[in-house]
């Protein structure tokens, strides 16, 4: 079935892309690591219907498209809680799920959450860039042409799905991340952390922080008490996913999926990467909080969220 045209976008939502677990390895030519945003969801997904863990799959955004089966296919939906349905009944996240043509997945309304993610046995193909299909828009790349998916677009499988094909696996929910509406993110100290003046640096981690309207995929700016960052200006620097940034004007900047390479604002704080699916599920409006924790506990609860992976029947 390599190849095999699957699944066509009746109505393709707000921002649905094809994405995957990015590509890593070329910050140097100014390439961000992209792919998805919640990537544990992402995951989870592809386990979910016997895909590689970075199989190509659909990132949607708080509304979700409308998909009408080409052919029979197995289907998982995780991260925000979109409200599935197949032919008008409710099917559940973190769950695989089968779809003979002719159905219809939409999705009902937003419960909670901002990004979905839609996996389907095979895993989807897209237009690679770089070793990736990750859908990046600054430059057209990956994904369908480099854009959003469009009324009338058909979607392919890359691969062969995995067989046998099991409908029904599912994610426990105590296995998934803590969701909630005003998350607290696991952070650990960046490192100009020092440059932060003394009340700056504890107003960081106890203070209430908003998503301000300035949010995309590149990144959020926060909105909160005014920090104040002392020392000389810097020489731009490598930058990673979750680095917590902290300009002139003294309102934080969390950098997310497709944040710049490069940068010279300094970087006080990184949250942990076991929040960062907390932080990819946020809108504008919600607030978020830092907590400051070690690399040690940093690292623990990463390995704690992987190992429920294993828990998909």
């Amino acid at each position: 079935m390599t190849g095999t045209s699957v699944l066509r976008v009746e109505r393709p939502g707000i921002q649905a892309t094809l994405q995957d677990l990015g590509r890593p390895g070329h910050r140097l030519a100014g390439v961000p690591p992209g792919g998805a945003m919640d990537r544990f969801a992402l995951v989870a997904a592809n386990r979910l219907v016997g895909n590689p863990e970075g199989a190509g799959a659909i990132e949607t955004l708080l509304d979700g498209p409308v998909l009408v089966a080409l052919e029979g296919c197995l289907l998982a939906v995780t991260g925000a809680d979109l409200r599935p349905q197949v032919n008008g009944a409710e099917v559940p996240g973190w769950s695989s799920f089968w779809l003979a043509p002719g159905d219809r997945l939409r999705f009902g309304g937003r419960r909670s959450g901002a990004r979905s993610y839609i996996a389907v046995g095979g895993g989807l193909a897209g237009d690679r860039w770089l070793g990736s299909i990750a859908t990046y828009q600054l430059v057209a790349r990956g994904g369908t042409q480099g854009r959003p998916l469009r009324e009338g677009d058909e979607l392919a499988l890359a691969g062969e799905p995995a067989r046998p094909t099991i409908s029904g696996r599912r994610l426990p929910e105590n296995r998934r991340p803590p969701y909630t509406a005003e998350p607290v993110l696991a952070t650990v100290r960046g490192p100009h952390y020092e440059r932060l003046a003394p009340a700056s640096r504890r107003m960081l981690f106890s203070g209430w922080w908003a998503v301000s309207r300035d949010a995309d995929r590149m990144g959020y700016r926060l909105e909160g008490e005014q920090l104040e960052v002392r020392g000389p200006e810097m020489i731009s620097f490598g930058l990673a996913f979750g680095c917590v940034q902290v300009p002139a004007s003294g309102q934080p900047i969390l950098l997310m999926a497709d944040h710049q390479t490069a940068g010279g604002y300094p970087a006080v704080a990184g949250v942990a990467r076991a929040s960062l699916p907390l932080a990819a599920q946020l809108v504008p409006g919600q607030r978020l909080r830092f907590a400051e924790v070690s690399v040690t506990d940093a690292q623990a609860a990463w390995r704690k969220l992987r190992a429920g992976l294993e828990e998909v029947r």
